[in-house]
Order: C-alpha cells, then structure tokens, then sequence
C-alpha cells in the first residue's frame, strides 16, 4: 500500500550497451493542502503586587551599621592594593624578561658579527728587522 507522504521510487532505465539510469519524474505531493490557521495567542496573567514583609509601621529606622561599610571598605581597598601589587610585579618580571632577550640577542649579534675585533679569525704577520749599526 502506498503511504502518502513517502516519495515513489526511481524508475531506472538502460541504455543500448546496458548502462543504468534514473529516470526523471515530475515531483508530485500528494498531501493534501491545508490553509494557514494562525496559533492561539497564550493568556497573559497579570502579576500581583510585590510581596512586602510585613513590618509594624510605627519601627524606628534601624541603625546605620558604619563600622560594618568602614571594613568592607577597607577589605576593598586592601584586596585591590593585593591585585595592584600583583600586577606590577607581572609587569616587572615581563620587561625584565624582554631585557635579558634583548640583551642576549644583542651579545649574539655581536658575536656573529664581522665589525668586532676578534671575529675576523688568524692574521698573518711577517717582521723583518735589520740592525744597521752592526
């Protein structure tokens, strides 16, 4: 039995010399057509009022806690004091570190170089010395 929504299969055709082909078929839907039928819109629900704790409304206001904000000023301060101090000392040890490569690089060149006294290898050196007070 045919389902409706499964393509038929390929017709295969041979050529004189038996070599296979597909034949080509119009491409046909047989699903019946159905028209657009929009979604339903969700129901919106209202939100109710913020919840309140209920406090007696005759409470004075509560003390400010300044020691409390002093020291969480000062664990700040002190936490982004340790953070600096980090990153300099990152800082310190990178430029140091690209001096020495710096430095190490410059003394190979030197080396390789043929500007410097002692890179120029063997001299042949030939004195005549003659004495003409004898």
């Amino acid at each position: 039995m045919h389902q409706p929504h499964q393509p038929a299969p390929p017709v295969i055709g041979y050529t004189a010399d038996g070599q296979p082909f597909y034949l080509t078929q119009p491409t046909t839907y047989t699903a019946p057509l159905v028209s657009y039928q929009p979604a339903p819109h969700p129901v919106l629900v209202q939100p109710g009022p913020p919840y309140l704790p209920s406090q007696p409304l005759n409470m004075p206001p509560a003390r400010d806690p300044w020691p409390a904000r002093l020291a969480a000023g000062g664990v700040g301060i002190g936490a982004a004091g340790v953070g600096l101090g980090f990153l300099l000392q990152t800082l310190a040890a990178a430029t140091t570190g690209l001096g020495l490569l710096a430095a190490v690089l410059a003394l190979a060149w030197l080396l390789k170089s043929n500007h410097s006294g002692g890179g120029r290898g063997a001299v042949n050196v030939s004195v005549n010395v003659s004495n003409r007070n004898r």
